[in-house]
């Protein structure tokens, strides 16, 4: 717990300055854009697609990366110095409580990185129930694609300061997330033990590697192998991704005497508003509703897809840190909502499909939506109420 505590202030702490040079990056490069490219006609729909689709949408998940290295940076060293095995064996009792067989400790803190290899990693988990409770839970983790949802709510919503005199208030709330990941997933694999199967585990065997100071070379290589693949996700999912959603946001145009914003006659407002009464209870606005369709792609696509619907709706004001924006149009009680919300929904296409496919079982994928997607209404259903009782709304 320690250790994790470190992590995540070491997140807010030293990533803050590479965030700010990114963001300024974007920044430029963004008004360089729209220098160039004239603000009329057919131009003007290019200069709207590359600065508030491409840059505004892909720039917004970017500035993420130094703070998904630094999380990347702990986890590949404790693992090089010999310590995860050790984390194994000591977190075997309290899972084997949680009806979780020790080796499903590996597979599960895989999932911290994406649930993906976390969920193929369960093959080593001999017993059949024992797998399928593993694979269950371990969509639960806090993967690294929650990181930019998770610091952009906490940066916009929650105060840059320092607690009990030491302790960085941000930090603390990331801790808090990663935490209720955690105990969630201990306390659906109990209540799937419970109610589905029993028996005892089997117990845990595994040999410890030698203690040994971690190969620099090593760390740096996995750390450029991260940041390879967030880019090249951010490519191949959240490029194409963002062009639709600007398409989306941007047409039809509205009709001649309208006086709404233009983005409230596009097809994006209308999907928006077609959907918002389904999600008025747990405190969510159009805009949000219109960020978790194309976010069911992969989880942090709602960041840029927020940062392209806000910069269409209010391309003149919408210029500054994308924390900023949220701030001035959420209230505290809807932004502590989103964020109960990304704990527990299953906001990763990829991530059942290969649920189907180790399970070989729709049942068993469909069963996992329900129940997460169940889990993340009440979470924030509770925690917008919660919120608003104490004057958060």
């Amino acid at each position: 717990m320690a250790i994790l505590f470190v992590m995540f202030q070491s997140v807010f702490a030293w990533a803050a300055p590479a965030m700010d040079g990114i963001e300024s990056l974007m920044g430029l490069l963004g008004q360089g854009v729209a220098a160039l490219i004239p603000d009329a006609g057919a131009w003007g729909l290019v200069q709207s697609l590359l600065v508030d689709g491409l840059i505004g949408g892909v720039g917004s998940v970017l500035v993420f990366l130094p703070q998904i290295l630094i999380i990347f940076a702990f986890i590949i060293a404790l693992e090089d110095f010999g310590y995860m095995a050790r984390a194994a064996f000591l977190m075997d009792k309290i899972m084997g409580g949680a009806g979780l067989h020790g080796r499903a400790f590996i597979p599960l803190l895989s999932s911290f990185a994406c649930a993906i290899p976390g969920i193929m990693a369960t093959r080593v988990i001999d017993n059949r129930r024992d797998r399928l409770t593993t694979i269950l839970v371990a969509p639960l983790m806090t993967c690294s694609a929650r990181i930019p949802v998770y610091v952009l709510i906490i940066a916009a919503f929650i105060p840059n300061e320092t607690v009990w005199g030491f302790v960085n208030l941000q930090g603390l709330v990331m801790f808090g997330l990663y935490a209720a990941g955690i105990v969630s997933a201990l306390t659906v694999s109990f209540v799937i033990r419970k109610i589905l199967w029993r028996g005892s585990t089997e117990p845990f065997m595994m040999e410890l590697p030698a203690y040994k100071v971690p190969d620099i070379k090593n760390v740096l290589f996995n750390l450029w192998l991260r940041a390879k693949i967030f880019i090249n996700r951010a490519a191949r999912i959240i490029l194409p991704l963002m062009i639709a959603v600007w398409f989306l946001s941007t047409f039809p145009y509205p009709p001649e005497g309208a006086t709404g914003p233009a983005i409230d006659y596009s097809f994006a407002g209308m999907i928006g508003h077609a959907l918002a009464p389904l999600f008025q209870p747990i405190g969510f606005n159009w805009q949000m509703v219109v960020a978790l369709v194309p976010g069911m792609a992969a989880r942090e696509v709602a960041v840029a897809a927020l940062g392209t619907v806000y910069s269409v709706a209010d391309a003149e004001n919408a210029t500054g840190a994308m924390a900023g924006v949220l701030a001035a149009n959420w209230s505290l009680a809807t932004g502590l909502a989103f964020l109960a919300w990304y704990i527990f929904a299953p906001q990763c296409l990829p991530t059942l499909g290969v649920v189907r496919r180790e399970t070989n079982s729709l049942r068993w994928t469909w069963i996992m939506i329900v129940y997460m997607f169940g889990l993340a209404y009440l979470a924030a259903f509770v925690t917008y109420r919660v919120a608003v009782a104490l004057g958060g709304g």
